[in-house]
Order: C-alpha cells, then structure tokens, then sequence
C-alpha cells in the first residue's frame, strides 16, 4: 500500500464546492488585493487565537521580516534564534540587515533553548525569536519573561503552529499569538491551515505595532501615493483568504485527527529501541504539522530509504543546521557548535500524519518500521 508523506487531494474534495464558490464570487468581483475579504479573515484569525490584531501578508517569510521592521530591527543588532529550523527564520534577520545569532535547542521538544537564548543574548541584541516547531509551542512563558529582562520584542515563528496550546503552570491556556509582541503565521498550501500559494499573518495585542505592520505592507504608507516610511509589497491576495476562510472551521478537527495518528504512532513505535517518538512537554498540545521522530545509532537514512522502497513517504526536517549552511560562513560558525541542533539533524525523521489518513495507512507505516528493525 502506497502511503505518501502528505496528500492534499482528499481534503479538496471535502469542501471543493464552498472553496470555488468563494473563488467564483472574488473572480466576478475582479477585486483582488486585501478589502473585505482579507478583513474578514484576519477578524476570524483574532477570534480563534485570542489576539487583538491580525494583519494579512504574502507570506510566512514576510511576516517575520515585517514583524522585525516593525521594531527597526536592522544593521547593527543581532536576532536570537534557533539554527534547527526553516530557512526562513534566519534569512529574514538577514534580509533585515541583522545579524543571525543561534543558540542550541531542548534536545526533547526540538524547539528551542530559553535558557541558551539568554546566553546569547548581548548588548547588541535587538530582538529573539523562538520557534514552534512540528507543532508545539516553545517555552513561551521563560521567552516572554527573557523578552521583559531585557527589554526585547518576541517574535514568535509559529509558521508550523497555528492553533497550538499550552496550559501555564498557574493553570491558564495560551496559545500561539498571545504572549510574544508579534506572532508570525504561514499559510503554505502543506501547514494545517494552508492557501492555495503563498499567503501569511501577522498578530499582535498592540495597537501601535499593528498599524506600523499594516503601513509597512502596502510600501509605508497608509494613504494612496503617501508614504511614512519605506514598506514592503506584501499583500495579502483576497483569493487566499476566502479560500482560508472557507478551510478555517475545519481547523480544529484537522488538528484532533493529526492528534490522534500521533497518538497511534506512539503506541505502535514505543518498544522499538532505535526510535524515538515526539516528546511533547507538560502543558503542550500540539498540532503535529508533522510527526517528527528521532531514529538512532545511524540508521535514518537506511529506514527513509527502506519506507521509500516500501512506497511510504518520509521527510527530514532539517538535514543541515542553519549555522552551517554555505550563506551564513560569514557567521564563523563551527560544526560541534550547537551539539544538539547538530544531532536533530542527523536523526530526525518525518512520517505521514495529515487528517485523512486511514487506519490501513498508519498500520501500514508502522509496520514498514517494525520489519525494518527486525529483519
């Protein structure tokens, strides 16, 4: 049985018919860019995470260029972030002018370190950015009290974590968005909440940081032709957004049915020595935008290579650490750096997890893994 790694065509077909009516009504109206479609959805992305501002973009990568513009983060400061992530974390501290700084990451959550952070973090600092990694939160409690230490804005990367929960030890529910200064979203057709092309968000409860990402989207200005300051062309398309509209409602039970083959995988790998299934910590709710497990003693790439004869899709998110890629030498970064980021990297591997998996499927998984370390 064939199972591969993500599918999105049977999710289409669950709710094509209000998608392309949606599509329909913005093509007749033949006005495309931001208006009341995009107002619509980012009053929809308030009221599910809890925020009071959400701003719409082009992307996952300009929400978090435009989040550290919004703090005039640039040349001369330095960003904290974690080397074990998407690209665009770093190239967008980068793209600013800013320096990238890495500190290593929880060697259990994958996500990174609050204490490593704090360590680097230097005079120069002009900002830190977690990331909600495969679906769960980072620490944000420790990173919103390293952010009020030091006077520093928290930008939140939850481009994988749209929706994702964590119980405080005081006993109150936060989810992604709510405690950093700016959370930034991607709506990637492949995340739990995904577009048909690129298209992002940005949330904040400050009123000032709001209008600042609004004006810095439409090129830095807020009236036609009248400009404050140098933006950005990152708009977001109406189209994108009645089609996030139409999938939004469908968020939550997408979420519980990725939870819940988690959940099989877990039960089905446990006594398998050389795996590790994903380690959620206490609190966490994830959403499982992938289903990240450790394979040891060097045997991950046979088992990818294994599952792929077997016609079972597999992914591994990251294979290079972003302080060792060939665009940052300039860092002066050294493998054996970040020792744990450097591990992840030799070990992860990404199974199949979306919603419409069936039974027959994840039985089919497991048990390519269970003969591949039995013989």
């Amino acid at each position: 049985m064939s199972v591969p790694l993500l599918d999105l065509t049977e999710q289409y077909a669950t709710i094509a018919e209000p998608v392309m009516e949606a599509i329909r009504e913005i093509v007749e109206s033949q006005r495309f860019i931001l208006g009341a479609p995009v107002e619509q959805l980012e009053r929809e992305i308030t009221e599910l995470l809890g925020v009071r501002h959400a701003i719409g973009c082009a992307s996952g990568t300009d929400a978090l260029l435009l989040a550290l513009r919004a703090f005039d983060v640039g040349a001369g400061t330095e960003v904290v972030t974690s080397p074990f992530t998407f690209f665009a974390t770093a190239g967008a501290i980068h793209n600013v002018g800013a320096r990238p700084v890495f500190a290593d990451i929880d060697p259990e959550t994958f996500n990174l370190d609050p204490a490593a952070a704090e360590v680097a973090v230097t005079d120069r600092t002009g900002a830190v950015i977690p990331v909600h990694l495969f679906g769960q939160m980072a620490d944000m409690p420790a990173f919103r009290a390293l952010g009020d230490k030091f006077e520093l804005p928290v930008i939140e990367d939850a481009a994988q974590a749209i929706g994702a929960k964590m119980t405080t030890r005081e006993g109150t529910v936060i989810t992604t968005g709510t405690l950093g200064d700016v959370c930034a979203f991607s709506f990637f057709p492949t995340k739990n909440l995904g577009a048909f092309g690129d298209a992002g968000m940005m949330v904040t409860n400050s009123v000032e940081t709001a209008a600042r990402l609004a004006r810095l989207r439409v090129h830095g200005g807020v009236q036609m032709y009248h400009h404050e300051e140098v933006g950005y062309n990152s708009r977001l398309d109406a189209l994108q957004a009645v089609v996030l509209s139409v999938k939004l409602p469908h968020l939550e039970g997408w979420s519980d049915a990725r939870r819940r083959n988690a959940a099989f995988y877990d039960g089905a790998l446990a006594d398998i020595a050389e795996v590790v299934t994903p380690v959620i910590a206490p609190g966490n709710e994830s959403i499982f935008n992938q289903y990240t497990i450790r394979v040891l003693d060097g045997q991950r790439d046979a088992l990818k290579a294994a599952l792929q004869q077997a016609g079972i899709g597999s992914g591994v998110y990251y294979p290079v650490p972003l302080h060792l890629q060939e665009c940052f030498s300039y860092l002066g970064y050294r493998e054996g750096d970040f020792p744990v980021s450097e591990q992840a990297c030799r070990e992860v591997l990404s199974l199949p997890v979306f919603p419409e998996l069936t039974q027959a499927h994840l039985e089919e998984v497991a048990s390519a893994i269970r003969k591949f370390f039995q013989g």
